[in-house]
């Protein structure tokens, strides 16, 4: 998983409530489990028109916005299903963080898992944001993991809270899957022993 220390870039407000896993990414779109293209069908729903060309009103299509790498949003960001497609999709489309109020547990879970940072403020900071982002002459935002900091076009500087664990696994780049394999050796060394402990649990070839 690629460290995430600093990123500048353009923010876009989002302000929708209750966006869902399946707003994010259709259930059609889950056939695959590469992590990879997903983002052709990010808010396919809303991105795009019944006709498949694209809706203008939509804030990921509007000139100023569309090469956003931090998404403001409304309370209760990813909620509904479970599926890791959703950050998948984020990710691909090149969303690297997302601030907002509230994010379903699981989705925010998924968000650190896959090395897109998930910022927690209250209500009156992200309205502060979101008020500032939606001018494109200060649509630009700095975070700054290391400090915990956003930062504006204005030098405004908004400090965010982060457990140490999530911030140290994003600042060293390590998902759940990198954590076990440091511990190779360990569990090689007990399966070694159970093999020898109890021989009649190894499957037989044949």
């Amino acid at each position: 998983m690629e460290k995430f220390k600093k990123i500048v870039g353009i923010a876009a407000p989002f302000t929708r409530i209750n966006v869902d896993t399946d707003l994010i990414i259709p259930a059609e779109s889950l056939k695959t489990i590469s992590r990879k293209g997903l983002g052709k069908d990010l808010f396919s729903y809303i991105r795009f028109n019944e006709n498949g060309s694209q809706n203008n009103k939509f804030i990921l299509n509007q000139p100023n916005y569309k090469n956003s790498k931090i998404l403001v949003t409304g309370k209760n960001f990813g909620c509904g299903s479970s599926r890791e497609h959703a950050v998948w999709a984020l990710k691909d489309f090149g969303i690297k963080c997302l601030i907002g109020t509230e994010f379903a547990d699981i989705f925010y879970n998924n968000c650190f898992k896959n090395g897109v940072l998930a910022i927690i403020l209250d209500s009156k900071k992200v309205e502060k944001i979101i008020k500032i982002v939606s001018s494109s002459k200060n649509s630009e935002l700095e975070i700054d993991l290391e400090s915990q900091t956003v930062k504006t076009k204005q030098n405004e500087i908004i400090n965010f809270d982060i457990l140490p664990y999530l911030k140290r696994n994003l600042l060293e780049g390590v998902d759940d899957i990198s954590k076990t394999l440091e511990k190779k050796k360990l569990i090689d060394e007990y399966e070694f022993d159970m093999k020898k402990k109890y021989p009649w649990l190894e499957k037989k070839n044949g």
